[in-house]
């Protein structure tokens, strides 16, 4: 297990070469977008997400904006995102429940959000935390591959991997984890051919330093 000065050295090396995420470049939308844009994200990369929710947005901001939309053209509107057949109809369900239980607000509690059609823990915890900045740790498949390269985890699932983070990650830090991995994974430490001769935090990696002799 690395130690806090460890854990935060790492952040502080990753944080000088980083981008903004979706979630911190599109951060200026309302919290049911932000949930919205989340859910649509899961599984597609961000730069099939951006500008497919930038354009969604224009028109349609609020529960009720997405409840009078047909459920062919939010089809049509969602077009090239992973599973974009099912998440318009997860979008509807959890808009009726949003206005209908919630009065058009999303609740800021990781219980309710959990509850809604379509959230899972990830998109739960990255509400939490981009949107409501609260102290929530979300964990995505980057997380969970970073984690594990580091060697700070030893896990099969995100689930796991979280439950390990939270034990390990002061939780003052617990928003960086996702912030600072997901970026890092999308062009970095990738899932197939990682760049590891210019990783930097190589030194501090168990992956790395096994394939860079």
């Amino acid at each position: 297990m690395p130690s806090v000065a460890e854990i935060k050295e790492v952040f502080s090396h990753l944080e000088r070469g980083h981008s903004p995420t979706m979630l911190e470049e599109l951060a200026h939308y309302t919290p049911f977008q932000m949930l919205i844009m989340t859910m649509l994200s899961s599984r597609t990369k961000d730069i099939i997400t951006i500008p497919i929710v930038k354009d969604l947005f224009t028109k349609y901001k609020t529960p009720r904006n997405f409840l009078a939309l047909s459920f062919n053209t939010l089809e049509r509107k969602l077009y090239g995102i992973g599973f974009y057949k099912v998440k318009a109809r997860k979008v509807k369900e959890l808009s009726t429940v949003i206005l209908e239980q919630y009065s058009g607000r999303v609740p800021d509690t990781f219980e309710k959000l959990i509850s809604l059609p379509g959230v899972g823990r990830k998109t739960a915890n990255c509400i939490l935390a981009y949107t409501f900045h609260k102290p929530a740790l979300a964990v995505d498949t980057h997380v969970h591959r970073i984690s594990n390269r580091l060697g700070w985890t030893r896990t099969k699932t995100p689930e796991e991997t979280e439950e390990k983070l939270r034990k390990m990650v002061p939780r003052d830090l617990w928003h960086e984890v996702n912030r600072l991995f997901v970026g890092h994974g999308q062009t970095i430490c990738k899932p197939q051919k990682p760049h590891c001769t210019i990783c930097p935090v190589l030194k501090y990696c168990t992956f790395g330093r096994s394939k860079v002799k």
